[in-house]
């Protein structure tokens, strides 16, 4: 299911509970939604207000390339929360699609288009908790399919035994 996520809501509430969060900037948030969103395999859209960082014409290549996340602004005299209204409407109603934001005009945008809507923190929540997470370490692949036929020649010659 894709996200549409309220870039400075997000960053507003892990800001305003320093109790559970550490705070983070707007380019280490994007790339930790994106490893979240990477590992559970969905793509999502982070929108924030005005122009961005440095105003219009300045470099915002550190939001490009975030693999599963689009990074976008507004642009000027918009908010996103007319942008990502708009999106919600855009899409048909009967797309999946969840909303991360806690302003109360987004989260009933969400409902009224038949989209789920989780509150920032909670959000930051799952994101961490999931990029937190130790990944399980790959087998090697002579696990599962044997040694080559190599291999045992080499392991047999070391230790003296014939096949």
């Amino acid at each position: 299911m894709p996200y549409i996520i309220d870039g400075y809501n997000l960053l507003w509430a892990i800001e305003n509970d320093d109790e559970r969060f550490e705070p983070v900037d707007d380019v280490r948030l994007c790339w930790t939604i994106g490893r979240y969103l990477g590992r559970i395999r969905e793509q999502g859209e982070l929108v924030f207000d005005g122009a961005g960082p440095g105003g219009h014409f300045a470099d915002k290549s550190r939001f490009d390339n975030i693999p599963g996340l689009v990074v976008s602004f507004a642009g000027i005299g918009r908010d996103a929360d007319t942008v990502i209204e708009g999106k919600i409407k855009a899409r048909a109603s009967s797309q999946p699609l969840v909303v991360v934001s806690s302003d109360r005009r987004l989260r009933q945008a969400a409902h009224q288009g038949k989209a789920t809507a989780i509150r920032s923190d909670a959000f930051w929540e799952r994101v961490l908790a999931e990029v937190r997470k130790k990944r399980p370490a790959s087998e090697p692949t002579a696990k599962r399919y044997g040694l080559s036929e190599s291999e045992t020649d080499m392991w047999l010659g070391l230790f003296d035994l014939e096949q």
